[in-house]
């Protein structure tokens, strides 16, 4: 079984990238604010929402998406320990939302203490259901994870094999297949989790 959400490019990019933003800060602390930014005009685009998006999403170009981003900056601010917890991004974002009249989606968390298979149900059921998935890494051991440490980035696909759930995890304006179970279990007590959406 395989589901993929679609998405959208900016030029040869997929979604938009932290390392464009030209300040320090957003340069290496924004991924919380461009998974923000790239659920926004995912909602835009695919969800019939308006006003989220303040430039011409028909032809998103690199500086309005960094443009964008600098809006979502003060509810996503960066900060030395970074955006460490679900409730830091579950109040930023939906203040974004609700400034920008959007008051019917919700945003839940989903603990990463929860179980492998319960986790991999919820996944299904959200990415079935039409929803990305911001989702928080903190330590990890596995090297495979290495450019996902302290990182926010979005789930927006997953195939299940009978020895396998893979999902597709996007950052960095790219895209890249991950086995669930080596991403979920980090080999730290401290975790991360998902965010869920739901109307």
């Amino acid at each position: 079984m395989k589901k993929e959400l679609p998405h959208f490019n900016i030029g040869s990019a997929y979604g938009g990238a932290q390392e464009w933003c030209p300040t320090y800060w957003m340069n290496i602390g924004g991924c919380g604010a461009i998974t923000a930014c790239d659920c926004c005009l995912y909602f835009e685009l695919y969800k019939g929402k308006t006003g989220l998006y303040p430039h011409d999403k028909t032809a998103i170009t690199r500086d309005a998406y960094v443009d964008f981003a600098y809006l979502m900056e003060p509810y996503l601010r960066p900060r030395e320990g970074g955006i460490d917890t679900l409730d830091i991004y579950i109040d930023g974002f939906t203040e974004f939302l609700h400034d920008h009249n959007v008051t019917d989606i919700t945003l839940s968390p989903w603990s990463g203490n929860n179980s492998l298979n319960d986790t991999k149900t919820v996944i299904q059921q959200q990415i079935n259901n039409g929803w990305p998935i911001p989702c928080l890494t903190l330590l990890h051991e596995h090297p495979a994870m290495d450019d996902y440490v302290w990182h926010w980035y979005i789930l927006n696909g997953y195939e299940a094999f009978q020895d396998a759930f893979m999902v597709k995890a996007v950052s960095y304006g790219s895209w890249r297949w991950l086995d669930f179970d080596m991403l979920w279990n980090t080999g730290h007590e401290r975790k991360g989790g998902l965010i869920l959406f739901t109307i």
